[in-house]
Parts: C-alpha cells; structure tokens; sequence
C-alpha cells in the first residue's frame, strides 16, 4: 500500500531534518518511492515595512519534504 509521509523543517536547520528523515527511513522500513521538496521563501519582517531590498537579513525558511513510501500492510 503506497502512503504518504510529511516532513517540515526550517531552511537553517536543514542537518536535522534531514536526519530526522533518514532515521524514519530506517526505523519504519519503508520502501520509498519518491521523495521531493519545497522550500518556501521568506523574507524578514523589517525589510518588506520599509521597502528595502538591499539588505542581506533575511528569516529562515520553511522546508517541506514530501515522501511517498509503500508499507506491506
């Protein structure tokens, strides 16, 4: 049976997720089939208020990984 299994994580901590992916992998035993992503851009809040685009302080994004899988049940 094909299911699906999501991950969300922040674009600075992307060493974490992608262990807490590795270790479900592991541990479940599941067979993936596909796994993709998405990163959805943020930008600090100061900056969109003034307008300004020159600055380089940006916050963190949110990460997203989608994992289709198959179970033997």
């Amino acid at each position: 049976m094909q299911q699906v299994k999501l991950f969300k994580g922040m674009e600075n901590d992307m060493a974490s997720l992608e262990q807490e992916v590795n270790t479900w992998i592991r541990k479940s035993g599941a067979r993936v089939i596909s796994l993709s992503g998405n990163i959805a851009p943020q930008s600090d809040a100061d900056n969109t208020k003034s307008g300004s685009l020159g600055s380089s302080s940006f916050a963190a994004s949110d990460v997203i990984l989608i994992v289709l899988y198959e179970t033997t049940e």
